[in-house]
């Protein structure tokens, strides 16, 4: 296996249109980092210039200790798992899996050893022998994903692997991949819009944004201590809320005047920390796990009573909406508390986990 290193690579267009700008990232010897964000941020780019399968404009790509740039994608020791899974119909799932090993002239003996582990890893030796058009979407994708781990190849790259599957099945297979890499110990680069899959698949997260990247941390870092508006909003679901706001004098500490008039009284670790914002108009930031049914012990000044407009249950919990201002936000409660549509309830926002943010360039203060 090997590191992967990426320094200041770009990708352009008919030298105008970047859709890559210069971006820097080290992935670790068996680590599994996954790229994240909307269509177009370049991060499936970025995974085909690792690949070979786009050439770089400007910047290095490192495979070990090896710059790749120029060199064709068979000579980069790579194997990749498409979104597509690309297998030959009229061979069986041995001869699909096998079928890279024999162009490259393996012995039977090899062969046979490393499909009949791949089958094993993968839960798919019972299938060996049928056709693909007898597997279902996600033995279709165990047999791409074994067509890879036959090579035994320095990097694994997969782009959007489980796009095609149902929500069930991608559960079930998010698992999977997880529990094979546990297995097999690989460096691997994962591309996916789906946060879900990231948090749960990845060692660290990249998220990008328009070629750019906006934070490169652990899902931990990612989801409790965003860099960004954006990564707040892209990372957790329901996504956090955000709130107009303003920072007020409130006694001798500072307190946050939402848009209805409402002010939340600052704790004083954070009134410290949001001193330099007094009397600035910033963004409030809180998920819907921590905005929950305010109780008798709340604090009468850190409150918000709003009227629900939607409520929707989930049986692990009730997903409350409502409006505030300009913004139609969510709450996340206990499935036994007594609401209703219209109304009026009391939300107690749990400020040792809020997020202050300046509104024109959203970075998180």
């Amino acid at each position: 296996m090997a590191k992967v290193t990426l320094q200041k690579v770009v990708k352009s267009y008919d030298g105008k249109q970047q859709a890559v700008k210069g971006i820097d990232i080290d992935i670790a010897d068996k680590e599994f980092v996954v790229l994240v964000g909307p269509s177009g941020c370049g991060k499936t780019t970025t995974l085909r210039m690792v690949a070979g399968l786009e050439s770089v404009t400007g910047g290095d790509i490192l495979i070990g200790d090896k710059r790749v740039n120029d060199l064709p994608a068979r000579d980069r020791d790579i194997a990749m798992v498409f979104q597509n899974y690309a297998l030959y119909p009229h061979l069986s799932v041995y001869e699909n899996i096998a079928f890279g090993l024999r162009t490259r002239r393996h012995s039977a003996e090899d062969i046979e050893a490393r499909v009949t582990e791949a089958g094993r890893i993968l839960g798919i030796a019972d299938f060996l022998k049928r056709k693909p058009k007898e597997l279902s979407g996600g033995q279709r994708q165990r047999v791409a994903m074994g067509r890879a781990i036959v090579r035994h190849p320095q990097v694994f790259l997969f782009d959007e692997p489980l796009s095609n599957l149902d929500a069930k099945l991608r559960a079930q297979m998010r698992t999977e991949i997880k529990r094979i890499h546990q297995t097999v110990q690989a460096t691997t680069l994962y591309v996916t819009h789906d946060q879900i899959e990231a948090m749960t698949l990845a060692d660290r997260i990249v998220m990008m944004n328009h070629g750019v990247i906006e934070q490169i941390g652990t899902p931990d870092e990612m989801y409790h201590h965003p860099a960004s508006r954006f990564v707040a909003g892209f990372i957790g679901s329901p996504p956090m809320n955000f709130f107009d706001c303003h920072v007020v004098q409130a006694g001798s500490g500072l307190a946050l005047r939402l848009a209805d008039g409402t002010e939340l009284v600052l704790p004083e670790d954070r009134a410290k920390r949001y001193a330099q914002w007094r009397d600035k108009a910033m963004v409030f930031g809180i998920r819907p796990e921590d905005l929950g049914l305010a109780t008798e012990a709340a604090r009468p000044d850190q409150v918000m009573p709003v009227t629900i407009e939607v409520a929707e249950p989930l049986g692990a919990d009730t997903l409350l909406y409502f409006p505030l201002g300009d913004t139609f936000a969510c709450a996340r409660v206990d499935p036994h508390a007594p609401t209703a549509v219209g109304q009026t309830v009391t939300l107690a926002p749990n400020l040792a986990h809020m997020h202050l943010m300046e509104p024109e360039h959203g970075r998180v203060v």
